[in-house]
């Protein structure tokens, strides 16, 4: 299935625009593809597919029937074409809640790869944490259980780590979307050796291409990208411009090109948008 995109994206439309994206090598021109894009989670070979969904902000709402409505929709698109990355966090509001309702009612808990976020890593704190987002996700367990935004380039996951042991997350991360903690992201995954990194990466934001990709790679971290159109950077750049034509061959629009140059680069597992 090929989807179209126009000039003013929505998420419903960047979802279903990328949800069939087709990878080559660096470098080199992607193909448009009928085959939905996976990449395997280099710890343990488990396909993922390639573009996931997001919630910040936009998964921060209330009872409202429309609204919600809205937001299943898109659930359900990209489940419908193959996706199953959903990524929340207990920051991001009533976001986990609302994944979790729309979830839950639409009977999809098990098509989902299910991603949040340990927000402060405290062991007084860390398990009541736990148990509040596995309530609020309506779900036994996590796919991906991440720290948030790690600064310290000293911290252990050994938390983490035991609740993988108990069943609790079938994987453990860590995330950063501030160059100033990159050094620290770093330190972390070389020394803790998580199953995952999220970290900010753009066409306009390549801060991540020097060091911490490199590191991620060498430890065998599936690397997630949360913002790839750089908080709207770059939607705002390209407005009321066409696509060059030398692309037009392999990106339907703008946002598919956006993603394809992350997805291009082999280190890349999956895009958040």
């Amino acid at each position: 299935m090929t989807y179209r995109l126009g000039m003013a994206p929505t998420r419903r439309g960047v979802l279903a625009a990328c949800a069939g994206l087709a990878a080559g090598l660096p470098g080199r021109a992607i193909a448009e593809s009928d085959a939905l894009l996976t990449r395997p989670i280099p710890h343990t070979g488990e396909a993922l597919p390639a573009v996931g969904l997001g919630t910040a902000v936009a998964y921060d709402i209330g009872d409202d029937a429309a609204e919600r409505a809205a937001r299943a929709g898109v659930i359900r698109a990209l489940v419908g074409a193959g996706g199953t990355l959903i990524d929340t966090a207990p920051s991001y509001g009533r976001a986990e809640a609302v994944v979790g309702d729309l979830i839950a009612g639409a009977g999809l808990r098990e098509r989902i790869f299910l991603a949040t976020k340990l927000e402060a890593y405290d062991r007084g704190s860390g398990p009541t944490e736990l148990r509040a987002s596995l309530r609020r996700l309506r779900a036994d367990r996590l796919d991906l259980m991440q720290l948030h935004n790690v600064r310290d380039p000293q911290q252990d996951l050994a938390m983490l780590r035991e609740w993988k042991a108990q069943g609790r997350c079938r994987y453990t991360g860590i995330t950063t979307t501030f160059h100033g903690s990159h050094a620290a992201a770093e330190a972390i995954l070389r020394r803790e050796k998580p199953d995952f990194l999220q970290i900010d990466y753009s066409l306009d934001d390549r801060e991540a291409e020097s060091r911490i990709l490199p590191a991620a790679a060498e430890i065998g971290a599936a690397v997630l990208t949360a913002l790839p159109f750089g908080r709207g950077r770059l939607f705002r750049g390209v407005r009321g411009q066409a696509l060059p034509d030398w692309a037009q061959p392999f990106a339907a629009g703008w946002a598919p090109f956006f993603l394809k140059y992350l997805l291009s680069d082999p280190r890349v597992t999956a895009v958040i948008a």
